[in-house]
């Protein structure tokens, strides 16, 4: 076993972890937390994977943004850390029918590799390829999706505030 093996299983150890967490833990605040280590092991496994930009725009979208977002939201909100998380019994028919649909997919693509008639190009972008487009090409879709971003963050705020 190597060095790359080791890592990637805890990694994997962190990842499976934290998301069975956020899943079954009662606390709103623990399960957001714990969404926190499920994403950075999720950002981990794609930088073992090569995909440097992909783990970097993980860490700065959904760690730093959209999770930092939810806790803020969760702590900002009057009595919401006594909140507890219930699950009912009529939620498991619905969770058993899509875990099935989506292992027999799985399944499906794991025994039939050709199934899906992939056409990837031989080399995949690089992160200098993929800021070259976003910086000429799509600047200006780019720049419009920041400001749009940016009027969900006031709006948030100003919600919050009242």
């Amino acid at each position: 076993m190597t060095l790359y093996d080791i890592i990637f299983y805890l990694f994997a150890l962190v990842t499976i972890s934290s998301a069975y967490l956020v899943v079954t833990v009662r606390n709103i605040v623990y399960s957001a937390f714990s969404l926190l280590f499920t994403l950075f092991g999720i950002a981990g496994l794609y930088a073992l994977l090569g995909a440097d930009f992909v783990a970097i725009v993980q860490l700065i979208v959904y760690v730093g943004g959209i999770l930092i977002l939810m806790i803020f939201g969760v702590m900002l909100t009057n009595k919401i850390t006594n909140v507890q998380i219930k699950t009912g019994v009529f939620q498991i028919l619905p969770a058993t029918i899509g875990v099935g649909i989506f292992g027999g997919f799985l399944l499906a693509v794991l025994l039939n590799t050709n199934w899906l008639n992939l056409n990837v190009k031989d080399s995949p972008a690089t992160t200098f390829q993929l800021g070259q487009l976003l910086m000429n090409e799509w600047v200006l879709p780019f720049e419009l999706l920041g400001i749009v971003l940016l009027i969900a963050l006031l709006g948030a705020a100003s919600i919050a505030r009242k």
